[in-house]
């Protein structure tokens, strides 16, 4: 009794200080904060309570409080209102202050996407005056100023943001340095003059040199990559090399000694499966795109098949194609430089599999207890589907992709679809520094497919919206002629990606506004893509020359599905400037292998495609555990160069080719 009697008015006593504390706790605003002793380090609150404290604050703590407000409202997003307050600054700040302005001001300039302008007010900033953490924003807003574009600027960016880095952060900066590394091209690598200073640069720009000069072989690229890290132990990348080459290093192969062959051999997708079986079949006995052909090659002629949509409703071959049809044997294959040859194939036995006799889970099972060790196929899009909901232990290269594609350590997908010219396209037509394309493509889900391709790739490379426009027959087209020809200008496509990345600056995200292109006008155009039969094309571009002036006439693109190798000399004069794509095996890489090839399917050059993948596929096969394990492993092929992405979806760049005074030439 004695303790509860003695407790009692103790806690009494306690009620109304801790009741006080309570209140006072729950009442911030009513009494001006002082701001953090230094605006240089980290400000997390939200733009509210700066706001709230730059109100009440007294004049000597406005400035300081106003600048975190800014900072704040830039971060949220509130760029007119982060504005009018970087407006209302006033003049008589200290240098300290003065700093902070400067980078906040190209913060929210790079978040109002004026990167021009960002870039050339960051170079203003005197970096030895900057703290830490306004260090990682400088550095953070140069690279978001860089769009993504490899640089010279940014990879310094990279660099220098690497010693302000820890943890998960640090690695990601080592591969964003790598990955932008790898994004410069030839003739950027050649020209770069560094300062003699730059130590760590110099070793990265050696380090890209061992991985272009090995990459074809895993085991020296290996021994390159230690060598290097023993050369350059002080580079932040030899203490911790970028996740890419850290997987070179645990880079095991895989077996090819038996190969199963997965194709449909009977129905309507036979004729497609027959020509990418003979190409599989001649590049096992050793023909390339660059070695000596043999006149040797197997003799059958099928009948020429006219190639529609609807049976290519399985993606497998390319419907920009040109239908099949007689041309004239007088080819005049452009000149272009030979591709680097693939290293040698060591595949071995090949048994082929009819994926119409079996279901998909039957046929793997019994390839594997046949004693394949890799597959190759399946081609049909419902089949490939199949796979992911398939078990199998077995390595599979399909010949096609799903919609959606699961990153399955054991699939690679090797796909020869309009998507995927459509994608190159997007890639060609932004290097060639062009921004508001405008495609023009067949009526129909065919078109929205290369729409939606061409978009997608578009908008990831930092694009805005495409404009597209659907095309008729060439009857219709002929009726355009008298009715004002074709419109520079379009509707939106609907594509995945979003239309602007959002900037993150210090860890912290900035929503990307809204696109500011309108929705369905024709702006500036300054490229068009043509998806259309050689017909069609006919009529296309002089309606675009005739309703354009030189001023503003846009430059021209076409699929592969408009070129034949045998058009006429009247036909190349009139696409004069016109860029087009192909594969190399029918852009004259090897002329000879090129007109054997096109006689043996009567000049179908669809299925030429597909005797060109088939021989691709081979090679793949054959360097199948590079394409898994070590992501952006590249090789020339007949298709195109191809290069594996993280998930093992192999892209194709195709050759591009242009109409130069009634010949057609290499783009340069």
């Amino acid at each position: 009794m004695l303790s509860s009697t003695f407790v009692r008015p103790t806690v009494g006593r306690l009620v109304p200080v801790i009741l006080a504390a309570l209140l006072l706790a729950g009442c911030p605003s009513r009494a001006p904060q002082t701001p953090p002793s230094n605006i240089q380090d980290e400000a997390s609150a939200n733009s509210d309570y700066y706001l709230q404290q730059l109100q009440q604050s007294s004049d000597d703590n406005k400035a300081d409080w106003q600048l975190l407000a800014i900072r704040a409202l830039t971060r949220e997003g509130k760029l007119p209102q982060a504005a009018a307050q970087l407006n209302a600054l006033p003049q008589n700040m200290t240098d300290t202050q003065q700093q902070e302005r400067q980078l906040l001001s190209a913060e929210l300039q790079v978040a109002n996407k004026a990167y021009g302008a960002a870039r050339d007010a960051l170079n203003k900033i005197d970096t030895s005056a900057l703290s830490p953490n306004q260090l990682v924003r400088l550095y953070q807003a140069q690279i978001a100023a860089n769009q993504g574009q490899a640089s010279l600027p940014l990879i310094r960016a990279y660099i220098a943001q690497e010693p302000l880095l820890s943890a998960k952060a640090h690695q990601e900066n080592l591969d964003n340095t790598w990955q932008t590394l790898l994004g410069l091209k030839p003739a950027e690598m050649n020209s770069i003059v560094i300062n003699a200073n730059e130590n760590v640069l110099q070793g990265w720009l050696d380090l890209l040199r061992v991985y272009q000069e090995n990459r074809q072989d895993p085991d020296l690229l290996k021994a390159g990559i230690k060598d290097w890290q023993n050369r350059y132990p002080q580079n932040p990348a030899a203490k911790s090399l970028p996740t890419q080459l850290n997987q070179v290093l645990n880079f095991t192969q895989a077996s090819t000694s038996h190969i199963a062959l997965l194709l449909p051999l009977n129905g309507q997708a036979k004729v497609f499966a027959d020509a990418i079986q003979q190409g599989f079949a001649a590049a096992q006995s050793g023909i390339t795109l660059t070695a000596p052909v043999q006149p040797t090659l197997p003799t059958s002629n099928p009948e020429p098949v006219a190639t529609t949509p609807e049976m290519n409703a399985d993606g497998a071959i390319s419907p920009s194609a040109p239908d099949a049809q007689s041309v004239p044997a007088t080819a005049e294959p452009p000149v272009v430089p030979a591709p680097v040859t693939p290293a040698p194939a060591t595949g071995g036995q090949v048994k082929v599999y009819d994926t119409t006799s079996q279901p998909l889970p039957a046929l793997l099972a019994q390839a594997q207890q046949d004693g394949a060790t890799l597959v190759v196929g399946p081609l049909l899009k419902a089949d490939v589907d199949l796979l992911a909901t398939t078990p199998t232990t077995l390595n599979v290269l399909a010949l096609n992709q799903p919609e959606q594609i699961t990153d399955s350590p054991n699939i690679c997908y090797f796909a020869l679809s309009p998507e995927d010219e459509a994608r190159d396209a997007a890639r060609h037509i932004w290097e060639q520094q062009k921004r508001q394309p405008l495609l023009l493509i067949p009526r129909g889900s065919f078109g929205d497919r290369i729409a939606k391709a061409f978009a997608d790739e578009w908008q990831k490379m930092g694009g805005q919206t495409v404009l597209q426009q659907a095309i008729g027959s060439a009857g219709e087209l002929r009726q355009m002629v008298n009715s004002g020809g074709i419109r520079m200008s379009g509707t939106p496509v609907a594509a995945t990606a979003p239309v602007q990345q959002s900037v993150t600056i210090a860890g912290l995200t900035i929503p990307a506004p809204p696109s500011d292109i309108p929705a369905a006008s024709g702006g500036n155009i300054d490229a068009v893509y043509i998806v259309a039969t050689q017909d069609q094309l006919t009529l296309i571009k002089p309606m675009i020359d005739m309703t354009t002036n030189s001023r503003s006439k846009p430059a021209m693109f076409a699929s592969s599905r408009s070129y034949q190798a045998g058009a006429g000399p009247d036909f190349r004069l009139e696409m004069e400037g016109l860029q087009f794509s192909d594969i190399p095996l029918l852009a004259g890489a090897n002329p000879q292998l090129q007109q054997q090839a096109s006689a043996q399917f009567r000049r179908d050059y669809s299925l030429v495609r597909l005797y060109a993948m088939g021989m691709d596929a081979w090679t793949l096969a054959n360097h199948f555990a590079e394409m898994r394990q070590l992501p952006g492993f590249q090789i020339s092929g007949t298709t195109g160069v191809l290069t594996s992405s993280p998930n093992c979806v192999i892209t194709r760049k195709l050759t591009w080719l242009q109409y130069r005074q009634g010949t057609v030439v290499p783009v340069s």
